[in-house]
């Protein structure tokens, strides 16, 4: 697992706190119930009327997602398909069949068995392309309905600051009380910006980022298998998976997501490399 999300909101949420003590702000004045319910309710509410009961339900449940996905290094990947096709070369394809049924990997482990029944090279592919924008869409879908929420957050939280100045300029009368109902109008507007900024624009982006990491991910093994079938020598196999991942990744970060579809694109490219002679 990797623990970014779940550092990252930790500490933007200490620095929050360091403010408030260094301020000497009350948290009680903060953990206003009202704006709260509105900022929470509201948000959510106008966020599934933007998209489907399914799909709401859906990016939910990818919460854990967020805070638990793991992240497979390119070079793991890379040394695996490389495996794979120095035991292709020396055992034959059909020995393939024996190495997927040790996989956990459905898209791993369905490539590996469509090539050991010899389903030809080019269907093959589509195959796995559409197999792996279908596996992707799930997080897509949960990354851009969280987004939008971030989005609504800030919005629903002024809303809420209006309604409240309403009831301020009501009791214009009693001045002794605007001081505490003006900054307590302004709570509203504290907790659109902050679920916005520390909840759903991390969730959103941590989502997207995984399932970019993920696309490369299922690049390299789709390539792989793809030339694997074609025959391709396992030394080079693996000098032109590497060549579709970022440098910085290779050494031990993560992949920037922008890059899973260059590398898609450039695979599609050198698709005609896949027969490299051993």
């Amino acid at each position: 697992m990797d623990p970014a999300t779940i550092i990252g909101i930790v500490l933007a949420l200490g620095a929050l706190f360091g403010m408030i003590q260094l301020e000497g702000v009350s948290i009680a004045g903060l953990l206003l119930p009202a704006p709260i319910i509105l900022v929470f309710g509201a948000t959510i509410g106008v966020g599934i009327a933007g998209t489907t009961i399914k799909d709401a339900i859906l990016s939910f449940k990818k919460i854990t997602r967020a805070f638990t996905g793991k992240v497979v290094p390119p070079q793991s990947v890379i040394d695996g398909v490389v495996s794979l096709a120095e035991k292709a070369r020396s055992e034959g394809l059909l020995s393939l069949e024996q190495e997927a049924e040790k996989l956990d990997d459905p898209f791993m482990k369905g490539a590996l068995q469509n090539i050991a029944d010899g389903t030809d090279g080019e269907e093959l592919r589509i195959l796995l392309e559409d197999e792996m924008e279908s596996r992707l869409a799930a997080d897509r879908t949960a990354s851009k309905f969280f987004m939008s929420l971030g989005g609504y957050a800030p919005t629903v939280g002024i809303v809420g600051t209006v309604v409240s100045l309403t009831h301020v300029l009501e009791n214009l009368a009693e001045p002794d009380e605007l001081g505490h109902m003006i900054a307590a109008a302004f709570v509203a507007t504290l907790w659109g910006l902050l679920t916005a900024n520390f909840l759903w624009l991390p969730l959103g982006a941590r989502l997207k980022k995984l399932a970019d990491l993920d696309e490369l991910r299922m690049t390299l093994l789709m390539e792989g298998v793809l030339a694997v079938q074609a025959g391709s020598q396992p030394r080079l196999l693996g000098e032109r998976l590497k060549a579709m991942v970022p440098t910085h990744a290779l050494d031990g970060g993560d992949g920037k997501g922008g890059k899973a579809g260059k590398a898609k694109a450039g695979a599609k490219k050198g698709g005609d490399d896949q027969g490299l002679a051993a």
